[in-house]
């Protein structure tokens, strides 16, 4: 069931420790399949290097395991991904990892600002990643918390946890915005150092919506 979708997943849940976006075992990947309804979600506590598409979970967005063809557990924040397809429908893929950068700032409760033009990727209402309150992991108050979040924005930090990155497309563009987050954090964290804690300037929502491809650029 779903195999094209759980293999999306599967890879990119591998990747994300590649490339040290996720590490111990920790963080969570999810995808949603649109004719169905179901969500195709990984395992909880396996090491990505072990982790087979035969081990991803198909679930419904009531929390119903449908196909666990594994005997393994879905992971312990499986209401914090439905929550978010609940809240947007439209969201295909949710990217949930512990990078180093950004963490430290949700560990501060800190916003990131939108300190470089890219970030119209993120998909950004107020020109920051927010930070969605503390909830404890694996409960139903962790998925309320993120409601306010994952409605401003595609990108957001967990209070003293890690990081959520949603995209309607597929499941590689939410990594890519997962990645990207934490490519930023370390440029803000970079920029305060350098500047003895003094914020750096930043762009405002107006201007970044401002943003349109060039049309100078002709197709003969």
């Amino acid at each position: 069931m779903l195999e094209a979708l759980k293999k999306e997943v599967c890879e990119i849940a591998k990747r994300a420790q590649r490339d040290g976006l996720c590490k111990h075992k920790s963080g969570n990947f999810s995808a949603k399949d649109f004719e169905t309804g179901y969500v195709v979600i990984t395992p909880t506590g396996i090491d990505r290097e072990v982790l087979n598409q035969r081990d991803m979970i198909v679930i419904d967005l009531n929390a119903n395991v449908i196909e666990n063809l594994s005997n393994l557990k879905p992971t312990s924040e499986t209401l914090m991904h439905l929550m978010i397809y609940k809240q947007r429908p439209k969201v295909n893929a949710i990217a949930h990892t512990h990078s180093m950068y950004a963490t430290t700032f949700a560990l501060l409760k800190k916003e990131i600002p939108a300190i470089v033009y890219e970030v119209i990727s993120l998909g950004l209402s107020k020109a920051r990643v927010p930070v969605a309150p503390y909830g404890r992991p694996g409960t139903p108050e962790l998925a309320d918390s993120i409601i306010e979040s994952c409605m401003e924005a595609d990108v957001f930090l967990l209070e003293k946890h890690g990081v959520v990155a949603i995209d309607e497309r597929n499941m590689y563009e939410a990594y890519l915005k997962a990645a990207y987050v934490e490519e930023l954090a370390e440029l803000y964290y970079h920029a305060l150092a350098v500047n003895k804690g003094k914020e750096p300037d930043y762009f405002e929502m107006e201007e970044l919506q401002k943003w349109q491809y060039p049309s100078q650029i002709n197709f003969l």
